[in-house]
């Protein structure tokens, strides 16, 4: 994308959203739009359509015991705003959390208690360019399980050309930048893209990327290619 990044912040903690309007401003970004609860926080998003949402999951009240529902932002966000992005920025760090979040429609996962500013703001900016954000904290366990026996999956029975362009989707990758790194066309990419999503029953590239995830597909960078 070209021009400033325009970011929404769902955050309940009122210093903690201010801390990053202030960060998110210093790095060059609008922020423009900002909320603590879902319904206010969407009819902001809707007029102002930003490029990326950072989004917590729980949101409480101070007026109220109820807490709301983040993942309802990054749910609508795909209905009706399908071009903004979320990046979920949570205290969680279960594996099906993550994987909620995914399926909802988000295109990155970060954990408060550990991300820095800069990774925070590298997340965003990579978002913004189309790529996903999975923190290697998450991969490790469901690699590890993957290398346990299991059954068949549609991943075994794909070729190897796929399976190197399901790695790359993986990391976030776009047909662009597949077809340079497997020296091949972008044509030829897309016929691929399109066989995996017929071979694994997905729908979009994040379940994709997932399903690699989950079946503990190696790491692009370590997967052999041929010119």
């Amino acid at each position: 994308m070209t021009g400033r990044i325009r970011i929404g912040i769902l955050e309940d903690q009122q210093v903690f959203r201010e801390s990053l309007v202030t960060l998110f401003q210093g790095a060059g970004m609008d922020v423009v739009a900002q909320g603590r609860d879902v319904e206010g926080f969407l009819i902001q998003v809707l007029e102002a359509k930003p490029n990326v949402v950072v989004v917590d999951i729980r949101l409480e009240s101070p007026d109220s015991h109820e807490v709301g529902d983040g993942v309802k932002v990054v749910e609508a966000l795909r209905e009706q705003l399908p071009r903004t992005r979320a990046l979920v920025l949570s205290s969680f760090r279960e594996l099906p959390v993550m994987e909620r979040c995914f399926k909802a429609g988000a295109a990155g996962f970060l954990r408060k208690l550990t991300v820095t500013s800069a990774e925070l703001v590298t997340a965003v900016e990579q978002v913004a360019r189309g790529e996903w954000v999975v923190p290697a904290d998450f991969m490790r366990p469901v690699q590890a399980a993957a290398h346990a026996e299991r059954p068949a999956t549609p991943v075994d029975r794909l070729t190897l050309r796929e399976r190197e362009v399901l790695g790359l989707v993986a990391s976030g990758a776009d047909n662009m930048r597949i077809s340079a790194r497997l020296g091949i066309t972008e044509r030829t990419v897309k016929a691929h893209v399109s066989n995996l999503y017929r071979k694994l029953g997905v729908q979009n590239r994040v379940e994709m990327a997932m399903m690699a995830y989950q079946t503990g597909l190696s790491n692009p960078a370590d997967t052999p290619h041929h010119p």
